[in-house]
């Protein structure tokens, strides 16, 4: 059975979702992040000691886009990225890693209030950014247009955080629409109540 390391209110709720989504039998291990020290076998998997933080087997992985990735590809039944072959997994790769090459940097920037030249940063600016994800959702109902995919669980957990947690990102009709399509499946209801279980 897979072990997922998690804390409550972090990006550990895009590896939760994921793993909801997928059907995938796992063991949760809460971790106190504020606490000196961490476990060894959550070292093991990712020796900055963050979470989330996943172990199958002999596997080992962090980043929530890596999880998610691998969590996909695992659990193909699921159907939570195109197959190898369609041209489509080359947009879903696009956004999957758009949500930690270019959603939480933009947000990190927001927060901070770091003025940046927007040709200086991989990503941009934090108004491009929201504008690039508002167009791209706007044509809907997810990401990837008619289907649902691994990518929808990272930028839809972004959005969760930035839209109604931190309140950092504009509303936008677009951003409302796709939240509450997110917020409607279950896999998603369930991750939030164990998340807001702690």
């Amino acid at each position: 059975m897979m072990k997922l390391f998690w804390a409550p209110k972090t990006r550990s709720l895009r590896a939760l979702w994921m793993l909801e989504e997928a059907g995938a039998p796992y063991e949760r291990v809460k971790i106190d992040i504020t606490a000196p020290g961490r476990p060894p076998e959550l070292l093991a998997a990712n020796p900055m000691g963050k979470v989330p933080a996943l172990v199958d087997g002999a596997a080992q992985l962090a980043e929530s886009a890596a999880i998610c990735a691998y969590i996909a590809e695992r659990f193909p039944q699921a159907g939570l990225a195109p197959a190898l072959g369609d041209p489509l997994r080359a947009r879903y790769f696009h956004w999957l890693f758009f949500a930690p090459g270019c959603i939480e940097p933009a947000y990190t920037q927001k927060f901070a209030d770091v003025r940046l030249n927007s040709s200086a940063a991989g990503w941009g600016d934090f108004d491009r950014v929201t504008t690039t994800l508002e167009r791209a959702l706007d044509k809907g109902p997810w990401i990837l247009g008619e289907r649902f995919s691994a990518a929808d669980v990272m930028i839809g957990a972004d959005l969760i955080f930035g839209v109604e947690r931190f309140a950092i990102v504009p509303r936008r009709p677009a951003f409302d629409a796709y939240l509450q399509r997110c917020r409607a499946r279950p896999a998603l209801q369930r991750a939030l109540a164990i998340d807001d279980a702690g």
